[in-house]
């Protein structure tokens, strides 16, 4: 009973904000809502059948992979060699540590203005940089054609920061021996990282695709604030639809049923990436 009041707090705190809107999410599912939200009536699985025959659906599920596609390698792989930059014990390297750990402290609203700024096609630093080699400006966020690359590039630099501690606390973890070990036999710094840090770092750069994946079918806050999925639906990833079905169509149940469906995917993609991936880890 002590333990359970212990956990008290916490569990109510998750059974309001977590397992009830769960709960809620399938009961609306399964139901129509009047224009003021209310429920209208029970229609089974008629709302999941209509999402599977619409454009919605599948293009939001496009956008979402190739979101997905763009941010979490390109992240991971920025995070591996920063951190394998800085974990060398130069002088300066706090500083610089310090730097690449500073996105991490920015907020997702902050973040938009700086890249507001950043890709604004007459006074923006990007276009500016463009024109010094004779580039024409891009339409960063209103062009279909790199309006999702734009926000992809936002989202890489917004999760540098984690990507960029959660390798390098990897790194600070292996044991030094083994490297120098490697280097007393003959191995250069490429081959000692490639065949000697890499595997072992192996349990963290999992546990951080993993994450990373999660987080870009989570993606919202920054598609709603350059974008609002825009333009043509070229940025309207997952959740973006469901925000936009429940809230802005007042459609509860077909926003509740994409909430569901993409709770669904990504617990597949999750207990896919354990039973296939996880395979490859080296834990020791």
């Amino acid at each position: 009973m002590l333990g359970y009041s212990f956990l008290a707090p916490s569990l109510v705190l998750f059974g309001l904000f977590l397992f009830y809107p769960l709960i809620q999410s399938v009961y609306l599912s399964f139901h129509i809502t009047d224009p003021r939200g209310r429920v209208a009536a029970y229609v089974g699985l008629d709302n999941f059948t209509a999402l599977l025959s619409s454009d919605m659906l599948w293009n939001s599920l496009k956008v979402t992979a190739l979101f997905t596609l763009f941010t979490v390698p390109t992240g991971i792989i920025l995070g591996v060699i920063s951190a394998a930059l800085t974990h060398i014990r130069w002088p300066g390297m706090k500083l610089y540590q310090f730097l690449f750990s500073m996105p991490l402290a920015m907020s997702v609203s902050t973040s938009a203005v700086i890249w507001t700024i950043l890709f604004h096609p007459t006074l923006g630093i990007l276009n500016y940089l463009l024109s010094l080699g004779g580039i024409a400006p891009v339409q960063w966020l209103t062009s279909p054609s790199t309006a999702l690359v734009s926000i992809s590039l936002m989202t890489v630099w917004m999760n540098f920061g984690f990507n960029y501690i959660i390798v390098l606390s990897g790194l600070q973890g292996i044991p030094g021996d083994l490297v120098e070990s490697a280097k007393i036999d003959g191995a250069g710094p490429i081959r000692a990282f490639m065949q000697i840090v890499l595997p072992l770092l192996s349990p963290t750069l999992f546990f951080l695709t993993v994450i990373s994946i999660i987080s870009a079918f989570q993606a919202f806050g920054q598609i709603h604030l350059l974008t609002k999925g825009g333009p043509a639906g070229a940025t309207e990833v997952f959740v973006y639809s469901i925000y936009k079905e429940a809230f802005v169509n007042y459609q509860y149940g077909t926003g509740s049923a994409l909430a569901l469906v993409l709770f669904v995917i990504v617990l597949l993609l999750t207990i896919i990436q354990f039973a296939v991936v996880e395979k490859k880890v080296h834990y020791q």
